[in-house]
Parts: structure tokens; C-alpha cells; sequence
């Protein structure tokens, strides 16, 4: 291996590489195996926070099954959209295990959507019913598309309600993604709507340190499985509090976020998705069980899936060396 080099891929070259969504949900299981197991090293991510509601977090990871190891730096800006520029921005590098030299350099904007509803459609599979087919999206930008993607690659989808707090974006979200996946998507005007009668929930909106939620105790019906990949910024403290079961893909990092002014109203979870996947703790024993899994984000799924990304770029020849 030539270490005088590395590759670089932009956002462009990534989604020319189309890595198909099953591929990055069977990585996210095995990751999930994996850290269940005890096998991957990740630190809770440190942050900064230069503007109300910003941050810009930094995501290492080993994940010795897959080889790599890498650290991503990702920032998230609110008021972006304001300015024509998207919400999350940032790079990702991967080094090798054996000398730690750089690897890659690569844009982590696709690599963040994906892996974020293939993470999703992982928690899904154990903790929703396996008879889900009406789900209901909560914020209709890039991870209500990515969420809503994975999970029809799980679960057999009949009816999708999408709700956006801008009523045009749920109408454009619903033609687009209804024409891509071929599914009944109805706009609904009010986030009641999207969340009441649903089998699946998932809400996406900014991630904010004190958020107005909206979501109350009762809006989830029995039996149904929610993921909130904004952390509590859509759920009252009362409506995570009603569930029967609260899980989360990561302990300690919901223990850090709590230490530093998030999560003031969430109680603690019973369990995260590595002892979930792995049999340690339960996933869903009845069908009546209300279940939600905060999905915060981690530095492994963005490493594993940015390694599957890294050999399908060395394999077709995509990408731009450039000297170290």
C-alpha cells in the first residue's frame, strides 16, 4: 500500500458509488453485534457549540471487524437553510489499523443520512411489531427520506402520513418519495396526525438543547415502535415517560448529552441496541408494548459504512489521490 497517498471522495463521487441501502443496514447490524460483544472502541463524541442550537462534533471509532478505524467531524447549523446551504455539513477520514496512516478523506453529508435510517431500520427490526406497514414521518428533509427508505427495505409498507412544520415540503416529500419507493404517502397538516394510528413513527427535526416539543403522552398508539433521530426535540418529557419500553443506541453517550443540558425530561433507558441485537436485553416481548429508541448517532455506523464506501471506490477507480 502506498501511504505517500490518499483518496479523496466528494459528496458527488459518493453517491456515484449508489451503495445500496441493505448493504449499510447489514453493516449496521453487524456493527451493533459487535458492539454488543464488546469488540469496537468509541468514546462518548465531544462537541462545540459556537451558535445557539449549532454544534460540531467529533465522532472516532475502531471497529476491528471491518478493519478501519477513522473519526468523522460533522457539524450541524440550523439556520443553514436559511442561507441555501444543508443543515449538516462536515468530513469524514479513515486511517489503517496496522500503521495509522490516512486513508481517505471523504464528504460525510450521504454517510450521515444513510447510516442514520439504516440505524433505524436495525432498532426497527427488533423493537417494532414484525406486521408494521403504516408509518409516520415527523419532519420531511434528508432523514425523513433516508428513514423512510431503510425501513421499507424491513418491513412491508401500505400507508406512510408525512408531516412538515412548512405544509409544502410534506406535499413535495410525499410526490418525491412516493415516485421513488412506490408508496401511498398522504401529507398530513398537523404532527398528531403522523403519529396517531401509526405502527412506526420517526421524527427528524433539528436537534435542539431546549426544544418545544409537541408530542404528548397518548399520541403513540399501542403497539407501536418510535425513533426520534432528533433526540427529544418532538417528545414532552410525559410522552417518554408513558412508553413501556425507552432503549437508545448508545448508554453512555445519552449520559454524557445529559451531563452538558440535554435529555432534562427523558428518563433513562433500559437498554442499548448492542445488548438488544446481541440477546443481552429484551427487544419487544409483546404486541402491545409501546416502544422508543433514541438514536443519538454513532462514530461506528459512520465508519463502517464509510469503509464499505472506501473498497467500492478503490475497486472502481473513483475518487482523487492526493499526496500527503
Amino acid at each position: 500500500m502506498d501511504y505517500n497517498f490518499l483518496l479523496y471522495l466528494s459528496k458527488k463521487d459518493i453517491k456515484s458509488l449508489d451503495l445500496p441501502m441493505s448493504e449499510i443496514i447489514q453493516a449496521m447490524e453487524i456493527m451493533f453485534k459487535e458492539k454488543g460483544e464488546g469488540r469496537v472502541e468509541m468514546p462518548p463524541k465531544p462537541g462545540v457549540h459556537p451558535k445557539p442550537n449549532a454544534f460540531i462534533h467529533a465522532m472516532p471509532a475502531y471497529f476491528p471487524a471491518f478493519k478501519t478505524i477513522g473519526m468523522k467531524w460533522v457539524s450541524g447549523f440550523p439556520e443553514n437553510v436559511k442561507k441555501g446551504l444543508p443543515y449538516i455539513s462536515g468530513l469524514l477520514i479513515l486511517n489503517d489499523p496496522e500503521t495509522g496512516m490516512p486513508l481517505s478523506i471523504m464528504d460525510c453529508t450521504w454517510i450521515t443520512a444513510k447510516r442514520t435510517g439504516a440505524a433505524t431500520a436495525v432498532a426497527a427490526k427488533y423493537l417494532a411489531r414484525k406486521d408494521s406497514s403504516i408509518v409516520g414521518i415527523v419532519a420531511c428533509g434528508v432523514q425523513g427520506r433516508s428513514n423512510l427508505e431503510a425501513l421499507s427495505n424491513i418491513f412491508h409498507i401500505d400507508k406512510v402520513k408525512a408531516y412538515d412544520i412548512l405544509p409544502e415540503v410534506a406535499k413535495a416529500y410525499a410526490e418525491e418519495m412516493g415516485r421513488k419507493l412506490g408508496l401511498d404517502i398522504n401529507p398530513v397538516t398537523e404532527a398528531f396526525s403522523a403519529v396517531q394510528g401509526a405502527d412506526i413513527v420517526v421524527t427528524s427535526g433539528p436537534i435542539l438543547k431546549n426544544p418545544t416539543p409537541v408530542i404528548e403522552a397518548g399520541w403513540l398508539s399501542e403497539g407501536a415502535f418510535a425513533c426520534p433521530v432528533d433526540f427529544d426535540s418532538y417528545w414532552k418529557g410525559e410522552a417518554l415517560h408513558s412508553v413501556d419500553k425507552l432503549a437508545t443506541d448508545d448508554i453512555k453517550q445519552i449520559r454524557y448529552y445529559r451531563e452538558i443540558g440535554y435529555f432534562k425530561n427523558t428518563p433513562d433507558p433500559y437498554a442499548d441496541l448492542g445488548e438488544i441485537v446481541t440477546g443481552k436485553k429484551p427487544g419487544r416481548k409483546q404486541d402491545e408494548e409501546r416502544i422508543i429508541c433514541l438514536n443519538l448517532g454513532l462514530a461506528l455506523a459512520d465508519i463502517a459504512t464509510a469503509s464499505l464506501i472506501y473498497e467500492k471506490a478503490k475497486k472502481q477507480g473513483i475518487g482523487t489521490k492526493l499526496p500527503i
